[in-house]
């Protein structure tokens, strides 16, 4: 569909489910190849698009470094970037959106990232997106605590002097090896909690519960095949943080776009039938009944539908 004036009505909506957990699949961890292959081709067939929300995770992440740098939080730089991590499934879902309008032959413009702001899901999906940034909150503060634990509340007057601090002290490396371990309970845990449950609530209009579960389920009856998916996604965000984090506007992209057909793989489709989006309707306001124009009653709506 080309793009119009009247792109922001052709939203997708969510397939109305039942109270039944949608039919999970068994895949096998040769299936995260194609699973790649699809999200590096959605890449290259939206790039304009995906690489400037990359561009904006890198954009954040040197803006992280820089501070760091200069003030002394510079022991939570890495925790920091690390972090991101926990954020990504919801970071991701514009371009799950894409992805999701790509496979159904529909137009792909940047400004339908935002669609599922239109979702009756959107309630669901606010959430599980708090409670993603509180587990990443949670996260940053055990990790300080943990630097506390070890070194106190010193100043660390350098990037090299914390490295330093790291790399050569008994109290750094047990920082490293336990910071790392309670990391990847971290991970574990948002990565078992919402590895199809965004695009869950994209795709279909189920609960936070039944979206939560299905990612549980899928962990369960994949448990080599979501590992593997876990490492790719933290060797992926490594290798793209390594050039100054540039090379998240490539790395996230992708991985976003093959979350999606992840999603594909592993839960069965519904086909049940999808409603179609109606706007909501456009009341009047005048500029002299200002401010109270901003707010339309009830009544105001019934007599203007009669």
């Amino acid at each position: 569909m080309p793009n119009s004036p009247t792109h922001e009505y052709d939203v997708i909506l969510p397939i109305e489910t039942g109270t039944r957990l949608p039919v999970v699949r068994k895949v096998s961890p040769s299936d995260l190849v194609t699973v790649l292959k699809k999200g590096v081709d959605d890449f290259w067939a939206m790039p304009t698009h995906v690489v400037f929300i990359g561009i904006v995770y890198a954009v954040a992440g040197l803006l992280i470094a820089r501070a760091a740098l200069g003030y002394e939080f510079v022991p939570l730089l890495y925790p920091l970037v690390a972090g991101f991590a926990l954020l990504g499934p919801f970071a991701a879902i514009g371009l799950y959106e894409l992805s999701r309008r790509r496979e159904m032959g529909r137009d792909t413009s940047w400004r339908h990232m935002f669609d599922f702001l239109h979702s009756p899901s959107l309630g669901s999906i606010a959430v599980l997106a708090v409670l993603l940034v509180v587990v990443f909150l949670i996260w940053i503060a055990t990790a300080n605590a943990m630097y506390v634990t070890r070194f106190g509340h010193q100043n660390v007057t350098s990037l090299t002097a914390f490295i330093n601090q790291i790399v050569t002290t008994p109290q750094g490396l047990s920082l490293f090896v336990v910071g790392n371990a309670v990391g990847l309970v971290f991970a574990a845990a948002v990565l078992s909690l919402t590895v199809v449950a965004f695009p869950l609530l994209l795709d279909r209009h189920v609960g936070i519960a039944t979206a939560m579960a299905t990612s549980l389920v899928a962990v369960a009856k994949n448990p080599l095949t979501m590992v593997l998916w876990g490492l790719i996604v933290a060797f992926g965000l490594f290798l793209g943080a390594l050039p100054f984090l540039i090379g998240l506007a490539l790395v996230i992209p992708i991985l976003g776009h093959a979350t999606w057909h992840l999603y594909r793989a592993v839960v069965e489709p519904d086909t049940g039938a999808r409603p179609e989006y109606k706007p909501p309707p456009k009341y009047k306001r005048y500029g002299a009944q200002f401010p109270a124009s901003l707010f339309v009653s009830s009544s105001q709506r019934d007599d203007d539908q009669a």
